[in-house]
């Protein structure tokens, strides 16, 4: 089933979109990515998005590891295509937008000198299952044992009773996007193969944090005493 009525067809997606590159901030195809825009050439690419007939923006996280030009730095090979669904312009000057994760994608190349704002050619092959709702089987209870040791570890409260209820694709794309991990963790859930895959990468991470946390505070304890 397709994910939105309103999304484009695979084969009617642009191969050039404006890139906002962003670490940290995960955007995964289902998931819902608040911005404050506020920069000029970003005002800039949400104007132009907003014109296009699809309001595209390819959210991409830098890769520190090959990045020297601080300006202009080395962009991770895979991003998300996020959808425009909502924008507010403010009295100040800002554009405060909504961003639908729609579809994967692999940058080719690099558009030079056609605007303030970075663009790219994108590849969306091999992740036309995006657009689909995914409804792969999926074994939620180790995520739940370790999403709620993580949680009570790091002291973050959760209404469990409505987690419960979330269905498996929206609790792993929210919980992917919200907990605080490393870009290099963020990455490795964004180019996780299916949902599924990604959720057991994340219960994986989920249980490291918990432990290194754990960890970490008993030291601090006998430091203390």
């Amino acid at each position: 089933m397709k994910r939105n009525s309103l999304d484009p067809n695979l084969e009617d997606l642009p191969d050039l979109i404006p890139i906002f590159p962003l670490d940290g901030a995960l955007l995964l195809p289902g998931g819902r990515l608040p911005l404050n825009i506020f920069e000029p050439r970003y005002l800039a690419m949400i104007s132009d998005a907003l014109s296009t007939p699809h309001r595209l923006i390819g959210m991409i996280q830098t890769n520190s590891s090959t990045t020297q030009d601080e300006m202009s730095p080395m962009l991770y090979s895979v991003g998300c295509a996020g959808r425009i669904s909502s924008f507010e312009e403010t009295l100040d000057g800002r554009y405060l937008i909504s961003l639908d994760g729609m579809i994967r994608f692999k940058v080719t190349a690099e558009a030079e000198g056609r605007s303030d704002y970075r663009q790219c050619h994108v590849d969306y092959q091999g992740f036309a299952d995006d657009l689909h709702v995914n409804e792969k089987p999926f074994d939620r209870s180790r995520l739940m044992i370790v999403l709620k040791r993580y949680f009570n570890i790091k002291g973050f409260s959760a209404d469990w009773e409505s987690i419960e209820a979330c269905a498996n694709e929206k609790l792993i794309t929210t919980l992917s996007m919200i907990c605080p991990l490393p870009i290099a963790e963020k990455q490795m859930l964004l180019e996780a193969l299916d949902v599924p895959s990604r959720g057991e990468m994340l219960a994986t991470m989920l249980d490291m944090e918990s432990q290194m946390s754990s960890s970490s505070n008993k030291q601090q304890g006998h430091v203390r005493h």
